[in-house]
């Protein structure tokens, strides 16, 4: 399957892997694509596991429609929910990085039917994370989602030198500059940068959604070097997950793991959905 279809949208989704394997869903962040999962994939791959990882909501061009209300929360969980039906799945093990694990924790929460486990990665539990901007340094590390409510301002600023102000950012960040220079490539076509930005918009419309407890067997992987996720949340979460659950710290890592440390997290990914097939 090379694409999926959900009003009117199109998804590019790349499905790789056994045909028969165990199905994982890949979800990725911002403002990365399905490619940053390329380090991760090979390792499930070899494990007997079918992958598919979609260019979500706002990243594949046919599926990028405009205005922020587009991009709740609600609505990229049903993103996923159609491609596990255009794949004829019932369920699959759910794997998100960044913005992709916010996705996974609320899809995992509001449809544990469909989802077999659960692998967040840097994010912790929105209400976890919620408390630790709260009460911790969190609320300094997140101000960027703060200065992304401003329309248009953040597209000049990251598009500054036709992206390599935003190159530089990601780079300094710990991205390699391979992978931040084709993630800027990708969000140069008109729109792009919008609809990536727009996630960030759209918080504010889907604050009543709230994502209760986890009864669904979770793995949270975060790593110590992360510049924009700290310890608080990552301490803060195993409450608000009510099936078994797993925290692993990746030391010396930044916080782009599937491209800095895929191998590992191929491995602990592996090891999570067979405890859990």
């Amino acid at each position: 399957m090379d694409t999926f279809t959900r009003s009117g949208l199109t998804f590019d989704v790349r499905d790789a892997g056994p045909g028969d394997g165990t199905p994982v869903v890949l979800l990725h962040g911002f403002p990365q694509h399905a490619g940053s999962w390329d380090r991760v994939a090979p390792t499930l791959h070899e494990a007997g596991l079918r992958t598919l990882a979609p260019d979500q909501r706002g990243y594949s061009p046919a599926a990028r429609p405009t205005g922020r209300r587009s991009y709740v929360v609600r609505e990229l969980v049903d993103d996923v929910l159609a491609l596990l039906d255009a794949a004829g799945l019932e369920r699959a093990h759910v794997v998100g990085h960044d913005w992709g694990a916010m996705v996974a924790w609320s899809a995992a929460a509001w449809h544990p039917d469909r989802v077999s486990s659960l692998t967040a990665v840097s994010v912790p539990h929105p209400a976890a994370f919620t408390h630790s901007f709260l009460t911790s340094s969190q609320g300094v590390k997140s101000a960027y989602m703060a200065f992304f409510q401003l329309p248009v301002v953040p597209e000049r600023l990251l598009t500054r030198g036709n992206g390599v102000f935003l190159r530089d950012l990601l780079v300094r960040a710990g991205m390699p500059r391979p992978d931040a220079e084709d993630t800027v490539a990708r969000l140069r076509p008109a729109g792009a940068l919008t609809a990536a930005l727009d996630w960030y918009r759209a918080l504010p419309l889907g604050a009543g959604d709230g994502v209760g407890r986890v009864r669904v067997p979770t793995l949270h992987v975060w790593s110590d070097r992360d510049g924009f996720l700290g310890r608080a949340g990552t301490e803060a979460t195993a409450p608000y997950v009510t099936g078994e659950y797993r925290l692993e710290v990746l030391p010396g890592v930044t916080h782009w793991v599937p491209e800095t440390a895929g191998p590992r997290l191929g491995e602990l990914v592996a090891e999570h959905v067979r405890a859990h097939g």
